[in-house]
Formats: structure tokens, C-alpha cells, sequence
């Protein structure tokens, strides 16, 4: 079985270390690969109908593009920050907030002119969409991630420039989606608060082939110390001064070679980004 050693420098201070020190990688939702095709046929999916919300405007090399942005409370939403939070969240640690949307399948649609156009739904949740309709901010930093999940999911180049359309809260139809009945699955919780050196761990599903994880470390100021083993279905980390020790099964088969971690110096956590073996 192949393991990984992975030492984690930390996120602030990359681009500052020394030679001595592993350089810094790009994890977590730089990590992020395309999503699987529709889960249609996944037992853990379910069919929802996003409601209309607004329609934006832009192009492609192929054409006029629209994009549909819906919600849906069945969607969970974004953790809840102000927006000066969330400001300096994203100055800090770009990878720190995750907007949870739903990429729809293109349709071809006609324009106003009826010329030949393509149309993309992309929901997010109803609560957190009635926020945003208050906030300039909010529907910009969206309509940019929807954008660029669009592009990295389809392959597409679209024209960051856009226009949101008056009078048509959507163009074409909204069709419905299949998400993962629970985003975000909780696969294993270990240790508490009672238990210093034994931290809690959170895992998730990102993404159907990507595996992250976020490991408390209240007491760490930063990576120095820090080990970490990675195997195809298990995660040992040790911390500096035995402050810390962490052996973990994970039920599903890890790409070692792939993994990613690093500390991250405001939530004193060591996060893990970790892409999934295909099952075949």
C-alpha cells in the first residue's frame, strides 16, 4: 500500500519559507476536480426543482451564453458570516468559504431574437438567495463562482463580463436536479474537546472523487512538528511535543500520491485535501 508524508507549511507564509521548508501546494478547492456526470442512478441522490431566481448574460466562443441562477432549500447553505467576515476570509484563505451550489446540464435555448443561445441553471440555497438579493457583494462573488464552476465542470471560456437581464427571472426552462441526499456527509467524527490530544476530525465528500478533511489543533500556532501519513484508508498525524495524535480510518480508497494538507495559522487546523481511487 503506497503512504504519503506530507508536511504542511503554513498557508500565510508560503510564499515566504525557506529552502528547508516544503513548499506550500494548492489544496482544498484548488484541489477540486470536475464533477462526476449527473448522479441519476446514485442511491444516494435526490431530484429537486430549483426555483427561478435571476438570469445574467454573457458569452462564449461558441456563443451567447445565459446562466439561470436558482435556489433551493434543499441546497445547504453557506456558512453564516457578515459580509467584513467574509471579506477578510476570502483576503486570507480563499479556500476558507464554500458557496454549496448545484450545476445544472446545458440546454439549448432561443434569445429574446430568436437566434440559437445556450442556458445553464445553477441553484443555490432559497434562504441564502434571499440574502443575496439584498447585496451587491453577495450576487457578484455567486454569479463568479457559478461562472467558474461552469468552466472548470464543462470546459468552457466564458466572458467574465456580464449583464443580468430586467425582466426575465430565467431563460428556457429550469429542469430539475439530482443532488447527494446529504451534502456533505459526516463519515467520522473522532475525539472531542474532553480529549486534547486526541483532536476532532471532520471529513466530507466535497466532490464524488474528492475527500477533505479539517483537523482541530487549538493549541498549534503553526505546522512546525506536524506529521502526517496518508495511506489508501487511513490518516495518522502526529503533533510536536506528543500535544497531538490522530489515527483515523476513512472508508473509502485514497489517492496517497495526490493528498495535499496545510495549517492553516487563523483556525489553528490542519486541513486535507484528499482525491479519491476510481472504483474500478
Amino acid at each position: 500500500m503506497a503512504e504519503s508524508t506530507l508536511l504542511a507549511p503554513e498557508l500565510g507564509d508560503a510564499e515566504s519559507m525557506g529552502d528547508e521548508t516544503v513548499r506550500f501546494q494548492e489544496l482544498l478547492l484548488q484541489a477540486s476536480k470536475e464533477l462526476q456526470q449527473a448522479q441519476t442512478d446514485r442511491p444516494d441522490s435526490t431530484q429537486i426543482q430549483p426555483q427561478p431566481g435571476f438570469c445574467i448574460k454573457t458569452n462564449s466562443a461558441e456563443g451567447k451564453v445565459f446562466i439561470n441562477i436558482c435556489h433551493s432549500p434543499s441546497i445547504p447553505p453557506p456558512v453564516d458570516v457578515t459580509e467584513d467576515e467574509l471579506l477578510q476570509m476570502l483576503e486570507e484563505d480563499q479556500a476558507g468559504f464554500r458557496i454549496p451550489m448545484s450545476l445544472g446540464e446545458p440546454h439549448a435555448e432561443l434569445d429574446a431574437k430568436g437566434q440559437g443561445c445556450t442556458a445553464y441553471d445553477v441553484a443555490v440555497n432559497s434562504n441564502f438567495y434571499l440574502r443575496m438579493q439584498n447585496s451587491d457583494f453577495l450576487r457578484e462573488l455567486v454569479v463568479t463562482i457559478a461562472r467558474e464552476g461552469l468552466e472548470d465542470k464543462y470546459g468552457l471560456q466564458l466572458n467574465p463580463e456580464w449583464r443580468m437581464l430586467k425582466f426575465r427571472p430565467f431563460l428556457g426552462s429550469i429542469s430539475k436536479q439530482n443532488i447527494r441526499s446529504r451534502q456533505r456527509p459526516r463519515i467520522q467524527e473522532l475525539g472531542t474537546v474532553q480529549d486534547p490530544e486526541r483532536p476532532h476530525l471532520n471529513l466530507w465528500l466535497e466532490a464524488p472523487d474528492l475527500l477533505l478533511a479539517e483537523v482541530d489543533l487549538p493549541k498549534l500556532d503553526g505546522p512546525q512538528g506536524l506529521t502526517l501519513e496518508i495511506g489508501e484508508s487511513h490518516l495518522v498525524m502526529g503533533g510536536p511535543q506528543q500535544l497531538y495524535h490522530l489515527n483515523a480510518s476513512v472508508p473509502l480508497r485514497i489517492n496517497p500520491e495526490a493528498s495535499r494538507a496545510a495549517f492553516h495559522h487563523r483556525r489553528k487546523q490542519l486541513m486535507v485535501s484528499m482525491p479519491l481511487l476510481s472504483a474500478s
